[in-house]
């Protein structure tokens, strides 16, 4: 079972896929970020006849829709909002999801460190909700491929509609297949042909082979594992196959600061680990990896360690299929509206899947399918991670 993302003409150079939905005045079914004056944000989905209610009054989503980004609006009880396109960040923390999310200090670590370029060949495994789909996408381009692989089709669903959300539409570069690339990879990839691999999965060792046989010699693998056991495991995979160079880790830690007048400290809170990142890159064929030389360590794994890699056992919560399903049709409604939003009718359309007064994106709930969903609880709740 395969799904592609290339439903539609890809745009032409001048406007390149995901850019008309980024500009010019407040559209009928694009999401808006309210942030109010203590700073805090709330996402909807602008509608025709919609309005955003919360306990301090009610606003006409009419007061945005043809307004340019950065106005400044007041709702019935003179409250003020500055409503904003939610930048990429925003977005992915405020997106329906299914699974956890790779966070954006992570994404632009994958982009830079692996080196994804204009029009580059990228797989990606284990998508989750299309969080670095995202970003993948829009470093690769247009003109670029991205095959991504999934084994759930819930997963799918919910990383298309939010996808579809982000760009206005399907992305012409980018292709999803439900199943194991482990398994698939070389019945869709030559040998050799792809540029950049991306693996965000519980066990990347096991698909070390495929990669290995599908990446053009200098190309980079890259990892996305959340504990030390499944580091170091992947490590010394790498190493034993040869084909890799000597694989560097990292993890990435990010700060703010408090900034007014003279009080200038660290917060109080900040993003610390979400996972670690372990790259290589491939070598030609017949080359010998070279590395410093090292004492013998143990490298070998009990039963013990595999059965504790497990989502639970790794402080994953465990998602209901109702909960996924959910997820699916709240995301691809999303996506429905975004493509009305930046179609030829787009500009102050009405938006029947979105006339619920009141219809107010969920900050983190599940994606959602072919119909909009309804109202959810928690949906006048402030965004957060």
């Amino acid at each position: 079972m395969t799904g592609t993302a290339d439903q539609t003409a890809a745009p032409t150079p001048a406007t390149p896929r995901g850019a008309l939905n980024r500009r010019g005045p407040f559209r009928a079914g694009e999401r808006v970020q309210l942030t109010d004056e203590r700073g805090r944000m709330n996402t909807v989905t602008l509608a025709a006849d919609g309005e955003f209610h919360s306990h301090r009054g009610v606003l006409s989503h009419g007061e945005l829709i043809g307004r340019p980004e950065g106005t400044v609006v007041e709702n019935s009880a003179g409250f003020r909002y500055q409503a904003l396109r939610p930048l990429l960040k925003d977005f992915v923390l405020s997106m329906p999801r299914g699974a956890a999310v790779v966070y954006p200090k992570d994404a632009g670590q994958i982009v830079t460190m692996a080196d994804i370029f204009p029009g580059a060949r990228v797989v990606e495994a284990g998508v989750g909700s299309g969080a670095l789909s995202i970003s993948l996408l829009r470093a690769v381009g247009d003109q670029g491929h991205l095959h991504s692989f999934e084994r759930r089709a819930e997963f799918a669903d919910i990383a298309r509609g939010n996808v579809e959300t982000m760009f206005g539409g399907p992305h012409p570069a980018w292709r999803i297949t439900i199943g194991d690339l482990a398994q698939e990879l070389g019945q869709y990839e030559q040998p050799g042909s792809v540029d950049r691999v991306v693996l965000d999965m519980l066990a990347p060792w096991e698909c070390l082979d495929a990669v290995a046989t599908a990446l053009a010699p200098g190309g980079v693998v890259m990892c996305y594992v959340a504990t030390v056991t499944q580091l170091s495991r992947t490590a010394e995979a790498m190493r034993a196959d040869g084909r890799f160079t000597e694989p560097d880790a990292s993890e990435t830690l990010v700060r703010g600061w408090h900034v007014e007048g003279l009080a200038v400290r660290p917060d109080h809170r900040m993003v610390a680990h979400t996972g670690f990142l372990l790259s290589a890159r491939r070598l030609a064929d017949g080359s010998e990896r070279l590395a410093p030389k090292r004492r013998a360590s143990k490298s070998e794994y009990s039963q013990e360690d595999l059965d504790a890699w497990t989502p639970v056992a790794l402080g994953e919560r465990d998602v209901s299929d109702k909960k996924l399903r959910r997820a699916g049709r709240e995301a691809l409604g999303l996506a429905e509206r975004a493509a009305r939003a930046t179609g030829p009718a787009g500009a102050g359309a009405s938006d029947p899947g979105a006339s619920d007064p009141g219809a107010q994106d969920p900050a983190s709930a599940g994606p959602g399918g072919a119909a909009a969903a309804g109202p959810v609880p928690g949906e006048d709740q402030e965004d957060r991670p």
